[in-house]
């Protein structure tokens, strides 16, 4: 059954009206992105809110925007200082999209973020959610969104079985939400929609005695808010290892570490990393066509980084090196040389991978420079 057939006109103008009252009354309206609205600056902070908490993405968010202020700063600057800028985010593909999709605007918009929702929807990176969530917090259009918290929120009020991802679960609930998003102040309830589900509906330990629609959930009603959304049936995380090779130079003025840039997809997509082996036999193999010669080498602790569908253990060894009489790999970046030395004792603005960054922090104390 759809929900304009079970929600009334009354009750859908019920519960916005009660969302929105909240809004006025608790709802944030101070956070960095909600200050000077406009499609870009929203559209930057959707992206960094996905599948990311507000508390941390506020520094990250200052600092792109003070870097990018327009569209045009963002699409005009290269990669690298984009993910720079991205660098501890995790889920860099969100970065790319960003950037791609900013050099569409400034190619085919003249630089203007477009405001018709299809075509906000056909750049990289942004779904319909996302979308509605630009132009109605920006602009005051009215579109439904439906991100996790508002998932959260409108299965729990009405009962909605299933868990997130589930296409019978996402239909109905952006039915759901397509009945009860109000044509007028679209852009307060759908602030407040995603303020209750961050703050009060909140996934564990929900505080419903603030929640503004309390006595219409039904879930609340039957003290069953544990078990809505339902939890996806858990998959077995495949484990695999890697031994990641750190090759080091160290003089009287410099200590430098030799990495290589990732193809633009995949894992660590366009992000600067270490050289990956799969067994210790082969480090000579990989010094050599580096046209290096190993001296010493120094194992790191072993540690694990998890990405959203595996996790990867990670043996680092740092090998001291000297270069071998021929070495052509150059200090600068550019796409026709995906290789370079990092100076440890700058902080170089490139897009490094976070286990990149984290080896980097454990080699700058160490560093041992050599007379």
């Amino acid at each position: 059954m759809k929900a304009q057939e079970i929600i009334s006109k009354a009750s859908a103008l019920q519960f916005s009206s009660q969302v929105i009252t909240w809004y006025h009354q608790q709802g944030r309206k101070h956070l960095p992105w909600q200050q000077d609205k406009t499609p870009y600056r929203v559209w930057i902070s959707e992206i960094m809110l996905q599948q990311t908490q507000v508390k941390t993405v506020i520094p990250y968010y200052l600092k792109f925007m003070d870097s990018f202020p327009t569209v045009l700063d963002l699409a005009n600057a290269d990669e690298d200082t984009v993910l720079h800028h991205w660098t501890g985010l995790g889920y860099y593909a969100r970065a790319r999209n960003l950037h791609k999709a900013a050099k569409i605007i400034r190619d085919n918009y003249q630089g203007h973020f477009p405001e018709n929702i299809d075509d906000v929807i056909a750049l990289p990176g942004i779904g319909r959610s996302t979308a509605g969530a630009i132009l109605s917090l920006s602009l005051n259009q009215h579109h439904p969104i439906l991100d996790g918290n508002v998932k959260r929120v409108l299965a729990r009020n009405y009962l909605v079985e299933g868990y997130n991802g589930l296409a019978k679960f996402d239909k109905a609930l952006w039915q759901l939400t397509e009945t009860l998003t109000p044509s007028s102040e679209t852009n307060h309830y759908n602030q407040a929609m995603m303020d209750i589900g961050a703050t009060v509906c909140t996934r564990t330990k929900p505080s419903c005695s603030l929640c503004p629609v309390e006595l219409s959930c039904l879930a609340n009603q039957s003290e069953r808010q544990s078990e809505f959304p339902q939890k996806k049936p858990k998959k077995k995380i495949p484990e695999k290892s890697t031994i990641m090779v750190i090759p080091r130079i160290a003089t009287a003025q410099t200590s430098q570490v030799l990495m290589e840039k990732r193809p633009p997809t995949g894992i660590w997509g366009g992000l600067w990393c270490f050289y990956e082996i799969e067994k210790t036999s082969s480090l000579d193999t990989l010094l050599n066509k580096l046209g290096l010669k190993a001296k010493e080498q120094l194992s790191l602790p072993e540690f694990r980084h998890t990405f959203s569908h595996f996790h990867l253990d990670i043996k680092p060894i740092v090998v001291d090196c000297e270069k071998l009489s021929g070495n052509k790999i150059r200090q600068e970046i550019n796409e026709t040389t995906p290789q370079r030395w990092y100076d440890l004792q700058q902080n170089e603005s490139v897009g490094l991978a976070a286990s990149t960054q984290k080896l980097i922090n454990q080699l700058r104390p160490l560093a041992q420079l050599i007379e």
